[in-house]
């Protein structure tokens, strides 16, 4: 009984944090003038740490501050958060790429700036299916949290390459759509033949179930050096405040940079900010598992590889990845590759 009320209470914070919804479902306006930029957050948010950190430990107020930007922070619904974006609620925020490149292909004036951190999502099958591999995934139903998450972006590209027809011509697959948090159950009660699950839900469902993981992002080798969560920002704000782009991006990558080193402070510092609940060890733990390390240069890369292949599959509407990536990914002046934190302090990297 213990072992499952844990099991609640983690995947309770998987539901929250990567179906992005928060417990406050506010829909704030931002007044022209009132701010150069205005920063969408979440409590309730394990993986948006970086965030978190960022506003607690000042490295908003410092490199904002340093540029002579005036700013505030709003707690939205990151589910929204492209109609946010569209109604000019927003300036900046944190998103999962594969999420975001089609909706930029169908308009949405964003552009990313950094990787957060790589992959976080997981396929998984039950032991006695018989898939064992994803090719065999070939005609069968595959849950997934949303027909536009991120976990259906990776596997059209993964099963294009085994050979697995994925677009609307030509689907091979069967998508099933189901809550986050009961798509393990589905997997277990035989609804559907796999599921794609993000962590914590992924490690939380394989430790409770004992399912066959048969693609991991964050190991597979097409996509182990790839972010699945980056920083972004309006296309407006890039276009006409540069340096309080330049600034929000400095501040994220040194956020990420110290969950790295520091992700039992990491947690424990959103705990005592209400940011985030569950237990310290457990949520130091799932963070400590994440590979925090940011990177704008690997970030671009990231957006290259996917738009690329999307092209290639016919899934955008661009033919020309470079010309996308050009839209969808902006390098600041002023802004260094990465950094790193040790010893209290943060060192550039380019």
């Amino acid at each position: 009984m213990k072992m499952l009320k844990k099991f609640a209470a983690l995947v309770l914070i998987g539901a929250v944090s990567l179906t992005a919804l928060t417990a406050c479902n506010k829909e704030e306006s931002k007044d022209d003038g009132d701010v150069d930029i205005v920063i969408g957050t979440a409590n309730g948010s394990l993986c948006l740490a970086p965030l978190h950190i960022a506003i607690d430990n000042g490295y908003f107020e410092e490199e904002f501050k340093k540029a002579g930007v005036t700013w505030r922070v709003e707690e939205i619904d990151m589910g929204n958060i492209s109609d946010l974006v569209a109604s000019d609620k927003i300036d900046a925020s944190t998103q999962l790429a594969g999420a975001m490149i089609p909706q930029i292909d169908n308009g949405l004036e964003i552009t990313f700036t950094a990787g957060m951190h790589t992959g976080c999502t997981k396929v998984y099958t039950k032991p006695d299916s018989g898939i064992t591999e994803l090719k065999d995934l070939k005609g069968k139903k595959i849950g997934v949290p949303s027909l536009g998450d991120s976990s259906v972006v990776a596997l059209k590209r993964a099963l294009y390459d085994e050979g697995i027809g994925v677009t609307t011509e030509n689907l091979e697959v069967e998508w099933v759509v189901y809550g986050l948090t009961d798509l393990p159950l589905a997997l277990q009660n035989g609804a559907i033949d796999a599921a794609a699950l993000h962590d914590p839900v992924a490690y939380n469902a394989e430790t409770e179930y004992g399912f066959t993981k048969i693609l991991d992002l964050s190991t597979d080798e097409k996509f182990a050096n790839e972010y699945c969560c980056m920083s972004f920002v309006t296309t407006k704000l890039a276009n006409e405040n540069p340096e309080a782009a330049a600034a929000y991006t400095r501040a994220i990558l040194k956020a990420s940079a110290f969950v790295q080193a520091q992700p039992y402070e990491a947690a424990k510092i959103q705990i005592e900010n209400n940011q985030c609940s569950g237990d310290l060890d457990t949520n130091a733990s799932l963070l400590e598992s994440y590979n925090y390390s940011p990177s704008v240069s690997i970030a671009s890369q990231t957006i290259t590889n996917a738009a690329s292949e999307l092209i290639r599959i016919g899934e955008l509407k661009s033919n020309d990845p470079s010309e996308f990536v050009g839209k969808a990914f902006t390098k600041f002046d002023g802004v260094p590759d990465t950094y790193v934190y040790e010893n209290g302090s943060f060192t550039e990297v380019n």
